[in-house]
């Protein structure tokens, strides 16, 4: 057989493994989807709510995954398994694409014709990548938008002069929709600027025509985001950069810088973030890196590095530098090609296979967590339907008695499990509408912000306080309140969450302090 068959032969066979390897993980994590009993996280369940009024925007995220919920629950339905199915679905096109990155740039190098298959390898069973299949997310569209984009930059050059500029301006419209995902896609803008200033081949590929098609393409897909901001005095905007959190605390914590960079051998894999980190420096250091190298450490570092510096002046969350998961993916797998550290491909691959098929055992089956310790990891995926409906029978008793203005909570968590898990009841003529005790002199959140308690829903209302930890204040706000009830759910064996609700009578809230925004104190704490 020729050498050209031969090849062509190994990468037919590459792709073929590639989709299977694909294929069956999301088969597996689409059937965990369907057979776990864990319910909702409040993240979740709130996406769901606004799924059910279809906007361009939303209190603190942009419009996708509301999107995304909206399509899959009109296919089968509000279960659970319908809210999160898009999630593992869209974590198989982004493998994909990275299969196609991969070998558009690594290719012709010795081995490449597996890179495809190592790089979607490698980004499949990421522990980040086994967290997000089986939940709702805004990380999942925001990455298989950015790994189209990153495969439209890549393509660019090897483009005919004709077709650049339809590449350039489906690169703006993937980008638009990672806008339209997380704001996190500002780092690709950043990674292009970067690429073009570095390399020159990247400046040759581009023309007047391509930028225009881009940034055009770009501008019109996420405009109608940026006037929604305008229509909402930048809300979502506004609690991006609130995130932060800089004002908080010391200025500089390098405990938790280390606790963030710590954090990423856990969500990229302790193998393949270990080779990202220490292979991008040994070869920047011996000014080895190859061009296709510098392309994708353009779109892996800037999300990395501004991360990791926010962890210093403040904080971080360990996802936060997400938008570096698929660029790094390909590195990690064509540098350990490139140095033909089989071995170590192979064994950092089978240990987060392990890691996979435990998680995925732990999802089925929360008391196989349990008994490996690792049932915190699920608490805020546990007892939330039977605190609503112990919550909706109080409800319901009181309807049958003196009757309810307003059923109030005081934590966004419990607002949104609520909503989700009373929504045969909530809504309905046969039940007082469901209310947010707003905390502060201002809304924090989407829930404060549309639903607030008022005074005419508060002549008589069931408050449901999530742990007690706001009863004190809430009942500064009210004339007369009732005994209380305490409503306890168990987790795990250790653990349990506690409801507070009493009957609130004569809404009046104090004023709030005008510099922190917040009620005033009461001797009152929590759990007395």
């Amino acid at each position: 057989m020729a050498l050209d068959e031969m090849a062509r032969s190994d990468s037919a066979r590459a792709w073929r493994l590639t989709l299977i390897l694909v294929g069956a993980l999301t088969l597996f994590r689409v059937l965990a989807l369907f057979l776990t009993p864990l319910e909702l996280y409040p993240d979740e369940a709130q996406y769901w709510l606004w799924s059910r009024h279809l906007d361009f925007g939303y209190f603190s995220k942009p419009p996708m995954i509301a999107w995304l919920i909206w399509a899959t629950t009109h296919i089968g339905g509000d279960a659970e398994a319908w809210l999160r199915i898009s999630s593992p679905l869209l974590n198989a096109g982004t493998a994909l694409a990275i299969s196609r990155i991969a070998l558009r740039l690594y290719g012709d190098q010795r081995g490449g014709t597996w890179v495809g298959l190592a790089a979607a390898a490698t980004f499949s069973l990421m522990p980040g990548i086994q967290l997000s299949s089986v939940l709702i997310t805004t990380d999942t569209p925001l990455l298989f938008f950015l790994a189209l984009t990153v495969w439209a930059c890549v393509a660019l050059p090897a483009a005919s002069p004709r077709a650049r500029v339809w590449v350039a301006a489906g690169m703006g419209a993937a980008l638009g929709l990672a806008f339209l995902s997380k704001y996190a896609a500002i780092y690709a803008l950043a990674s292009l600027g970067a690429h073009l200033f570095l390399s020159r081949q990247a400046r040759r590929a581009w023309t007047p025509a391509m930028a225009v098609a881009f940034f055009a393409v770009l501008f019109l897909v996420f405009a109608p985001n940026m006037l929604w901001n305008i229509e909402h005095h930048f809300s979502t905007l506004e609690h991006t950069a609130a995130n932060a959190n800089w004002k908080s605390g010391k200025l500089f914590n390098p405990l938790e810088l280390v606790q963030f960079v710590g954090s990423q051998f856990g969500v990229f894999g302790p193998v393949p973030f270990a080779v990202l980190a220490v292979g991008g420096l040994l070869l920047a250091a011996r000014r080895r890196l190859a061009p296709a190298d510098v392309t994708l450490l353009c779109f892996a570092l800037p999300p990395l590095v501004t991360v990791a510096a926010q962890a210093f002046v403040s904080r971080a969350n360990a996802n936060w530098a997400g938008a570096s998961y698929v660029a790094g993916s390909v590195l990690v797998a064509a540098w350990l090609l490139r140095w033909e550290a089989r071995r170590w491909l192979v064994g950092g691959l089978a240990l987060q296979a392990v890691l996979a098929a435990a998680f995925l055992t732990w999802v089925i089956n929360p008391r196989t967590a349990e008994a490996m310790g690792m049932a915190n990891s699920f608490k805020r995926a546990r007892g939330w339907d039977q605190t609503v409906q112990a919550i909706i029978a109080r409800a319901k008793e009181e309807k049958a008695g003196q009757g309810l203005t307003a059923v109030a909570v005081d934590d966004r968590f419990l607002f949104n499990v609520a909503a989700y898990y009373g929504r045969d009841y909530f809504g309905t003529s046969k039940a007082p509408p469901l209310r947010m005790w707003v905390h502060e002199i201002a809304a924090r959140n989407q829930a404060e912000a549309e639903a607030p308690m008022t005074e005419p829903l508060g002549r008589r209302a069931l408050i449901a306080s999530l742990e007690g930890t706001y009863r004190g204040k809430i009942q500064q706000d009210f004339a007369a309140t009732s005994d209380l009830q305490i409503v306890s759910v168990r987790l795990d064996r250790k653990r349990s969450r506690r409801t507070d609700l009493f009957i609130a009578q004569g809404f009046a809230p104090v004023p709030r302090d005008p510099v922190t925004g917040l009620p005033p104190d009461t001797p009152w704490k929590a759990g007395k």
